[in-house]
Parts: C-alpha cells; structure tokens; sequence
C-alpha cells in the first residue's frame, strides 16, 4: 500500500514549526513561520535571499541553497546576521516538486538566552518542544537562586547589623571599647602611626546628681557629637566608660597638631549644654600618648600612659591636656581663658 503526500496549510505549519522557512528556487524566502519573524521585526524576512539573512556556520561555503539538498535533510549550524551572538540550529528538507524547501530552526542551547533578547514566550515554540520544559526548569532555578541571593542578602544584612550592634556604644552610637581593641591591634599588626587621646568630663557627676540621668545622658549624647565633629574620618571615637572617651587618631603624631585638636575639643565642652531649658555645664580634661615615642607601641602601655596623663590633666584644673611624654615634668596646657571650678 503506497503513501500519499500530505500537504500542510501554512497555518498548520506556523504551529508545529514556529521557525520554519519556505525558500523558493531562487533561495529566497516566501514563508516564515511566526517565532522567526520574531526575530527580525517589520517581517524582515520577506522576500529577502535565505543567505543574506543567515549565516552558514557549517556546512562551509555554500554559494547557493540548493547546494543544501539532500535526500533525509541536511543539518544546519547557522546564526543570524543581525544578531550574532544567538546560534542556531537547522534542518533544510526538498519540497515536494520544484516548490522548493523547507527550513525547520531552533534556538538548542540558547533558547534561554533568545527568551530575554527576542521577548518570546511559550507560544513561539512547538507544544510538543522540550524547550518549555527546560524554560521552565530554567524559569524555577532562577527563582529559587533569587530567593536564595535575597535570603542571603537578609543575612548578611542582619550579620552586618549585629556585628556593627557588638562594636557600637548604644547611647552614643560611638564605638565601644571591644572596636578600640580590634582598631588598636591593627595598628599595632600594620605598624601604622597614631595617637591616643584619652578624655573623661569635668562635673558630669553633678548634672546627674542635681538633674538626673537623662540630663546626663543627653550630655553624654552632646559630648559624642562634638568628639565626632572636631575628629577626622580616618580617627574613632570611642565610648570608653561612664563619662570616659577615647580618640583614636590615625596618622597623626604632630603634638602641635593634636594640641589644636584637644584644645578646640575643650572650647567646644565649655558651651552650655540646655536640658529642658536648664544650662549644663560640663568641661573636659585630656591626656595623650603618641605611637612615636614608643620603640614599639603597646596598645595597653599607651592607653595606661594616656590615662596617667589624664589624671595630670584634671590635677591641674578642669579644660587642660598633657602629654604622656611629659608625665616626669607634671605639664598641663590649659585651653585659654577658662577658670577652674573644681574637678568632677
């Protein structure tokens, strides 16, 4: 029993094989299924020579696309023109007669990659084509790594929190006293230059004693504005006990320097803090240790000297800074045209 030929519609065609190409004798092409005239915008294709729009990967150097036909199809590996970077695949069958050939393409593996570039969906390829099951594989895998990359943002972001929560002083929002320990063993590992500038309030314990502890820690509060904003970015400011401050300041060795530091710092602590409408008056009193008079800088052994300082400082009078260089001579420098008014 023979078989007869079945001709198709082009309506059927344009189903079963959304990237099908009809070419003429001539090679040019008459028919172009749906998802291919995708792929040129403004039916591009229409008329145009199958050659001029696509390129021939192999078979190589093909002049004429009857050069093509060949009893059970001839395989293609082709790109467009327009768009290199999308490789395709093909498969070129006779026609019955002289009406030419048919061309089937397929995306193979850059199916995902046309999706996004030619805006395609489902209804460009095959019902039956395993691509939409590997779209949608591919669609599911994206989605679970975006879960997966935001979970892992969250949590990153809450270690970042915590960790800067560890590091940070509440009150003040400073850094606390386990930061200045990381930030002093670096320096110490790096052997980088720095000072410390220990600073503890002159009458804080009477702002509390006579308006409570809010007074106090809005001082407090105060106090760590001006320490930020008389300090550089590169320095840290550290929260180091009660009324107690510690700043960091990287680089910088200069007495001269750190003197006009510590003293627009003391200028600054002489201004009225009001608490609901009540004027505190606090002061400060600095000692400093420089990383260059040591041979080799101990964290600990400077912050003992910068504290010894200190006490010289408060000895002395409120608003004064030393030097822990000078400890054997007893030296305090006063800030200018401030009295003292007891120690506190």
């Amino acid at each position: 029993m023979g078989c007869e030929m079945i001709e198709l519609p082009l309506a059927v065609l344009d189903r079963l094989m959304p990237m099908h190409a009809i070419i003429g004798a001539t090679g040019h092409i008459s028919h172009a299924g749906p998802t291919l005239r995708k792929l040129e915008p403004g039916d591009g294709f229409a008329g145009a020579r199958f050659l001029e729009v696509f390129e021939l990967r192999r078979p190589r150097n093909v002049a004429r696309m009857t050069e093509l036909l060949a009893p059970g199809g001839t395989r293609l590996s082709l790109r467009l023109r327009g768009r290199p970077e999308i490789p395709l695949k093909g498969l070129v069958l006779p026609l019955p007669g002289d009406a030419g050939m048919l061309v089937n393409i397929s995306f193979g593996i850059a199916a995902t990659q046309a999706v996004g570039i030619f805006d395609l969906t489902s209804g460009d390829f095959p019902p039956t084509d395993l691509t939409i099951e590997m779209l949608y594989l591919v669609e599911a895998k994206e989605a679970v790594m975006n879960e997966s990359r935001n979970l892992n943002m969250r949590l990153q972001g809450a270690k970042i929190a915590a960790e800067e929560q560890a590091y940070t002083d509440t009150l003040t929002g400073l850094k606390n006293r386990r930061a200045m320990d990381m930030i002093l063993e670096r320096y110490k590992s790096c052997g980088e230059r720095f000072a410390v500038m220990h600073l503890d309030l002159d009458f804080f314990k009477q702002v509390n004693d006579t308006l409570g502890h809010a007074a106090g820690d809005l001082v407090l509060q105060e106090a760590a504005r001006v320490l930020v904003e008389e300090t550089r970015s590169e320095d840290t400011v550290v929260r180091f006990g009660g009324d107690e401050f510690v700043l960091l300041l990287h680089g910088l060795t200069g007495p001269e320097a750190l003197k006009a530091v510590a003293l627009r710092i003391l200028k600054r602590l002489e201004e009225p803090i009001l608490f609901q409408g009540v004027p505190c008056h606090i002061s400060g009193s600095i000692g400093i240790a420089l990383s260059d008079d040591y041979v080799e800088p101990e964290p600990e052994r400077m912050l003992l000297d910068a504290d010894k300082a200190l006490y010289v400082s408060k000895n002395a009078g409120r608003a004064c800074l030393s030097f822990a260089h000078d400890l054997q001579k007893g030296q305090a420098t006063r800030e200018p045209g401030v009295a003292a008014q007891g120690s506190g």
